[in-house]
Order: C-alpha cells, then sequence, then structure tokens
C-alpha cells in the first residue's frame, strides 16, 4: 500500500496536470445510470482551433485534452447559430433560433425581449425530474430593463435554474452588470445582488470571473453531490482573450489567449477534482463546447484595450473558413463537441456530425425527463452515437442543420456531406469570392472540402434543388409554428 502511495505521488510530481486527479474517493452514491449528474461548460467565442487537442501547437489546455482523450470527441460539432444569444437559445432548448422571437441573434442589455418564459429549458426539464440546477456564468438571454419593466423573467431563475452568478451580457458591454441569486430579494432587482459597478471599469472583476465561477461551481457540486445535479458553466471567456487572473498572466507561448485559456483549462481540472472526490465523477456526464467560433472583426484592427491590441487576443476556427458572426461559413459553427463519462461513453473520436441542438432531446431521455411534444424540437437523440449502454436502438436520426444569419432566419442547410448557401456573409465583410442566393446556390462538399473552396452545385443540380427545397420546407414549417411572442398575451 506505502509502495502504491508513493508511485501516485511520483506519477503526480512527474505530470502535474493529472495531479488534480490522483485522489482517493468514496465509492459512487448510485448507479451511473440511475439520473447521472450533467455539466455543461460552454464558452464564449472559443474556436474550434483554441484547445490543444485540435492541433493548436502554442495554447496548452491538458485537461481539456484528457476529457477529449478518455471520452467522445465529436471533429463535426456544431453550435445553433454563430453568435452569442441565438446560440444559447438554441442549446437551453433544442430549437432553432428562428423559433425564439428575439429576431436578432444577440440581444443587449436594453432589449425588451428575452428567451420567453414558454419555452421549456434543459434547467426546467431537469428539475422537473428532481435534479438541483445552478448556472454559473454568461446569460445573454435577457435583461431587466424599463422596456420589459424591469421583469425578472429575463434572468436565469424563471427558467429553471435554482441559483447563478454571472453576467446579464458579455462582459465589455459599457453597462454589464456582473449578478447574483439573492434568496432575501433585498436588492435593485428583486432575487439578485450586484456584485460590481459595471464590468469594464472595474478590472478585478473582470478578472476573476473564471474563478468565481468555477469557486461557485464547486461550492454547488459539493453541496449536492448526494443528489441529480445540473451545473452549466458558461464562462465569459475567452471572447476576445482579454481577462485572466495574476495567476495565470504570463504563462503562456500564446500571449493573453493561452493565459485566458489555460484558466479555462484549470476550471476544467478543479471541476473534474471535486467529481472525483465526492466519488461521483462516473455518475456525471460532463459536456464541453463553445457558444461560436473566434471573434475575427477585429483581426485587422489596431483596436486598444487595457491590454493592447484586440488582433492579438483572437483565437482560431481552423481548418475552417471564417469565424464568429458569419452567415453560414463553418468556422462561425463548428467547435469542439467533448461528451465525458467514465465506464459509459467509450473513448473515441467520433466523425458523425452533431450539434447542441441534440443536447435537450439526448439529456432528456437519459436523465428521465419528458421531451416537450406541443412544440417543434429540432435536436435529435443522439444516445446511440454516445455509448451502447445508454439506448437499445441503434439508429440515429438523419443529421440535418440549418445555418442561420443575423436576423436568426436561414442561410444555409447541411444534409449528409453536402452543405448549400443561400446567403453569404461575414463580419469581415469578405464573401471569398463567392455569392449565393436561391436562384444560384452554392454547394459544398464539407466532409472533403473543410475550407469550403470548391462549389459543385453546377455539378450537382439535382442535388441542390433537393436540398433547397428542404431548406424552404423547414423555413416554412418555422413561420407556420411562429414563436411565443408571437401569440397574444392571455
Amino acid at each position: 500500500m506505502f509502495t502504491k502511495t508513493l508511485h501516485l505521488i511520483g506519477l503526480a510530481l512527474l505530470y502535474p496536470s493529472i495531479a488534480s486527479y490522483v485522489t482517493a474517493a468514496p465509492s459512487s452514491p448510485r448507479p451511473a445510470l440511475e439520473k447521472p449528474n450533467v455539466i455543461i461548460f460552454f464558452l464564449d467565442d472559443s474556436g474550434y482551433g483554441d484547445i490543444s487537442h485540435n492541433g493548436n501547437p502554442t495554447i496548452h489546455t491538458p485537461n481539456i485534452d484528457r476529457l477529449a482523450q478518455e471520452g467522445k470527441s465529436f471533429t463535426q460539432f456544431y453550435v445553433g447559430t454563430a453568435a452569442c444569444s441565438a446560440s444559447r437559445y438554441a442549446l437551453l432548448t433544442g430549437r432553432v433560433p428562428g423559433r425564439s422571437g428575439l429576431g436578432s441573434w444577440v440581444i443587449g442589455p436594453g432589449s425588451a425581449r428575452h428567451i420567453h418564459t414558454k419555452e421549456v429549458t434543459l434547467a426546467e426539464g431537469l428539475k422537473s425530474a428532481g435534479y438541483k440546477t445552478g448556472m454559473f456564468g454568461k446569460w445573454h438571454l435577457g435583461s431587466p430593463n424599463e422596456k420589459n419593466d424591469m421583469s425578472t423573467d429575463t434572468l436565469p431563475l424563471a427558467h429553471g435554474f435554482d441559483e447563478w452568478v454571472g453576467t446579464n451580457v458579455s462582459h465589455d458591454y459599457g453597462n454589464a452588470q456582473l449578478l447574483q441569486s439573492d434568496i432575501n430579494g433585498n436588492t435593485p432587482i428583486k432575487g439578485y445582488s450586484r456584485l460590481a459597478k459595471d464590468l469594464p471599469s472595474d478590472l478585478k472583476a473582470s478578472e476573476s470571473l473564471t474563478g468565481r465561477y468555477t469557486d461557485a461551481a464547486v461550492k454547488f457540486i459539493q453541496a449536492n453531490k448526494e443528489k441529480p445535479f445540473f451545473a452549466y458553466i458558461a464562462h465569459n471567456q475567452p471572447h476576445l482573450g482579454l481577462y485572466a487572473s495574476d495567476k495565470f498572466k504570463g504563462k503562456s507561448k500564446r500571449g493573453l489567449l493561452g493565459d485566458v485559456m489555460a484558466e479555462v483549462d484549470d476550471s476544467v481540472a478543479r471541476v473534474m477534482k471535486t467529481l472525483k472526490d465526492a466519488g461521483i465523477d462516473k455518475n456525471t456526464l460532463v459536456i464541453f463546447s463553445s457558444d461560436n467560433g473566434p471573434w475575427l472583426m477585429f483581426r485587422n484592427t489596431k483596436q486598444h484595450g487595457k491590454y493592447g491590441e484586440a488582433r492579438m487576443h483572437i483565437g482560431y476556427a481552423h481548418p475552417f473558413r471564417d469565424g464568429k458572426g458569419a452567415a453560414s461559413w463553418e468556422g462561425g459553427f463548428r467547435v469542439p463537441g467533448i461528451f465525458h463519462w467514465p465506464g459509459v461513453i467509450e473513448p473515441k473520436r467520433e466523425l458523425e456530425a452533431a450539434s447542441t441542438l441534440d443536447i435537450l432531446p439526448t439529456l432528456f431521455k437519459i436523465c428521465g425527463a419528458s421531451v416537450p411534444t406541443d412544440r417543434s424540437i429540432d435536436g435529435r437523440d443522439i444516445r446511440p452515437l454516445l455509448s451502447s449502454k445508454l439506448s437499445d436502438n441503434k439508429d440515429v436520426a438523419p443529421f440535418k442543420f440549418i445555418y442561420s444569419y443575423s436576423d436568426n432566419k436561414p442561410a444555409a442547410i447541411r444534409q449528409g456531406p453536402w452543405k448549400l448557401h443561400v446567403r453569404t456573409g461575414s463580419q469581415l465583410r469578405d464573401n471569398y469570392g463567392f455569392k449565393a442566393d436561391r436562384e444560384t446556390p452554392l454547394l459544398f462538399q464539407v466532409e472533403e472540402d473543410l475550407g469550403e473552396r470548391i462549389d459543385r452545385a453546377e455539378e450537382q443540380p439535382e442535388l441542390a434543388k433537393k436540398m433547397l427545397k428542404e431548406l424552404e420546407k423547414h423555413e416554412a414549417q418555422v413561420k407556420k409554428e411562429g414563436t411565443y411572442w408571437d401569440q397574444p398575451k392571455r
């Protein structure tokens, strides 16, 4: 026993990235498949190439890499759209952004609208199945303001979360607020307390976000280790890679962006250690992804911030074209997609396509929540892709994905390996020599042509017509069903 202990200590010293996992843990409190805990890490503007597992040569993310190596890492994983609010809506509801009624892919702190209270979120569904629910991070799906009578229906506690600490919008808004739930309700916004005057000017508050969220998530896990829980850890970083705490500044060869990613990686390590220490790591499904690709808009500017030129801190979508704010190019939509669950999900580099839309119906099936039948759910149950232990059914519905633009309306459709563009657009104001509309769409085989460089529409006219009809069928269905904001108040 003494020799084994020395061996474990030696491993921890030789490989610091695994030191956090070398901890004796109590036995698991319940069978792994019985209402497993769920943790979702959801980064902000982190590109496919911002983690070392996907080949970045100077960003070091050993703990995220370990999630990928021990779990299922999807090479073709998509988010609902290429910008913030609409992407988060898609994750939390399993529905395409066109059903949100928000009208835009980003809503600011002055927007009257928010995620509608009639939507069923991940948190609401899991809470109905007996889960404790906590959110730690950026919301960006509504803010109390004069246009909505300071309604707290705009914030997370109205949408299934038992507790929250985070920002109402991205921390770079001049009037962004850092809030936390307050059970006493004796604050300017009933039910919430404000933790910083405003984030952009409160440098330490912005630099504290990753650590603050991790501290709160760890406390939440420890408090709820004996019962099923859902923790949504929505880090504000990397965004433009501008805020890292003192402990991580200057640590990366990639500069500040690398420092930021190192702190996010440390967050993953701390959460995984907490699960191990509590003996519930085998009872917990951990999902890691990002809301969209990197914010490339600043790459050709010398705009300065507190840390110098913004262009120096932009992430990577390589090998895909464009990034955040793209109408339909892959770099805005394709991100890391990792599912980790020891003993249930076997390690695999998964080549089949999936998206954040698939998370809600899949988790509801795994966790015993009812999938809504009174509205369209656009995601699929992908349990068979994750593990044979999760479903007797080996078949998964064919992958179909609708790319939406800034108005939350369709810009492209993917079916199988083929992708048809009917609109192009980019915050870079660069269409790369292409133009697309419904009369002259673009067609790419994106499993062969990762950079979307070879238009195959003339070669495959019948396929292009068939895919256009499918896109228009989807568009008509969304319009017919409408949104909850379209319905008369009762």
